[in-house]
């Protein structure tokens, strides 16, 4: 049984987020969630919404993923929340990712959106990537 390219491709980007001092800093210890835990004080990152589709050719079995990350503050204004979304677009647009099973073929910021909660407590910008991958 293959690995979920959903899920190789989550590991690898939390891995490579992780490895960067500067993130991990600026996220007050790396809070990259794939669930937001209780009580997690902002600011944090968080993977989101995931569409997958098959991108298979002739001869291998493939997969196109456009997948959301957000980034999560209560900072007034939304200065330090695009912060670190530009901290993470930088990061892994076009990053040479190893995945677990599969081989990553490209990796592109596709679309970045802000929004305030109804309360205006959390600011949060919403990152797009696509994702191309075919299985190993």
């Amino acid at each position: 049984m293959s690995t979920s390219p959903v899920i190789a491709l989550r590991k690898a980007i939390r891995a490579h987020l992780l490895a960067d001092a500067a993130l991990v800093a600026a996220l007050g210890g790396g809070k990259i969630f794939d669930e937001t835990p209780r009580n997690a004080e902002p600011p944090y990152a968080l993977f989101g919404e995931t569409q997958m589709r098959d991108w298979s050719a002739d001869l291998s079995r493939g997969a196109e993923q456009f997948l959301t990350f957000a980034v999560v503050s209560t900072q007034r204004g939304l200065s330090e929340a695009l912060g670190i979304a530009q901290q993470i677009v930088d990061l892994i647009d076009e990053a040479p990712l190893t995945l677990q099973g599969h081989m990553l073929i490209d990796l592109s910021f596709v679309s970045l959106e802000t929004k305030r909660d109804q309360s205006g407590r959390f600011a949060r910008v919403n990152l797009r990537f696509r994702a191309t991958t075919e299985y190993l």
